[in-house]
């Protein structure tokens, strides 16, 4: 599996110290509100699982599950709602937390989905934005790293449901892909 890699661009080390500084600034943010953290799986939980570790202040997490790519490395722009929430989201602050923002065609659908429920408020944090790829106009509130347009894996982040168990996130070869 690790020999499909050809770079690695984050080691867990460095993965650990910028969820630790996410944590300070949502913590921050969010002092005092009703906070719901809402991982999208699969990719964000390992992403999620750190970075609530790291908020210190009382919250709840949910999760939803959403598909635009299926077993493609292209999203197909088309959303579907594979999981839904569990609880209603009226008056709370929802901070999405996304393994990788790329074209932004999901996270604009599932922005506006939530946003219809009458939330407090919607925010997301990512941790890789890929900003070269985008389709239309999302910006994430918090960012852990800007990346090439580069096929990633590793920590949470598959290809064919492969490598998520990787600690790191690095670039995975054309030829594992093509």
């Amino acid at each position: 599996m690790e020999d499909q890699i050809s770079k690695i661009l984050f080691s867990r080390e460095e993965l650990l110290k910028r969820i630790a500084e996410l944590g300070e600034e949502i913590t921050r943010d969010y002092q005092g509100k009703n906070l719901l953290v809402l991982a999208i799986l699969k990719g964000a939980v390992p992403f999620m699982a750190d970075l609530i570790h790291q908020i210190k202040i009382p919250l709840a997490y949910d999760f939803m599950a959403v598909s635009s790519y299926g077993a493609s490395t292209t999203s197909s722009g088309v959303v579907r709602i594979m999981k839904d929430l569990e609880r209603s989201v009226e008056d709370v602050h929802i901070l999405i937390v996304e393994d990788i923002v790329d074209t932004g065609l999901t996270l604009k659908y599932l922005k506006e989905n939530l946003t219809a429920r009458n939330p407090e408020s919607v925010k997301i944090v990512t941790l890789l934005d890929k900003p070269d790829r985008r389709k239309v106009d999302v910006k994430p509130d918090y960012n852990g790293f800007k990346i090439p347009d580069e096929f990633v894996v590793g920590y949470g982040l598959d290809f064919n449901e492969q490598y998520r168990n990787l600690p790191y996130i690095g670039i995975l070869k054309p030829e594992a892909y093509q």
